[in-house]
């Protein structure tokens, strides 16, 4: 039987305080989100808290990207108020995910909201993957830029 490596299986690892390596937590939890609806016994409502920390750590790498700092919350509405702050507009599905915020702490524990349904818990994967892909193409973006000033420096 073949194992991953952890350095396969993770993928590299950045610093705490570099938006990549917050974005690689992102996608880690969108993968999760998403993968999860396979495994008997998952619930839903685990799958949509997944969705909801993959939004917050990509709205927390840009958020790094530009140097701003934030309040350890969940509350995406209040975190995406923060990156108006740097970023001119920000797409309207983006904004959308801070209806995610529920799943962040409510859903982990029975009984506090009606069980997430399969149509709730696939709008939380979609909001999630509109986040995450926004986080990529500024983190990509700032990264890029960061090379060719650097480039241009030497």
């Amino acid at each position: 039987m073949r194992r991953d490596s952890p350095d396969r299986v993770q993928g590299k690892r950045f610093p705490p305080d570099d938006p990549r390596e917050w974005l690689n937590r992102a996608r880690s939890n969108l993968a999760q989100a998403r993968g999860g609806a396979q495994i008997a016994g998952v619930y839903l409502e685990d799958l949509c808290f997944n969705a909801q920390q993959a939004a917050e750590k990509g709205i927390k790498a840009v958020l790094i990207q530009y140097g701003i700092e934030f309040p350890y919350v969940h509350d995406l509405a209040e975190l995406l108020g923060l990156v108006k702050q740097a970023v001119q507009e920000i797409p309207g599905e983006v904004q959308q995910a801070a209806r995610l915020t529920r799943y962040a702490v409510v859903t982990r524990y029975p009984g506090l909201l009606e069980p997430v349904t399969r149509e709730q818990y696939e709008q939380a994967v979609a909001l999630a993957e509109e986040v995450v892909h926004w986080a990529q193409e500024i983190i990509e973006r700032g990264t890029r830029e960061q090379g060719e000033s650097s480039a241009g420096d030497a």
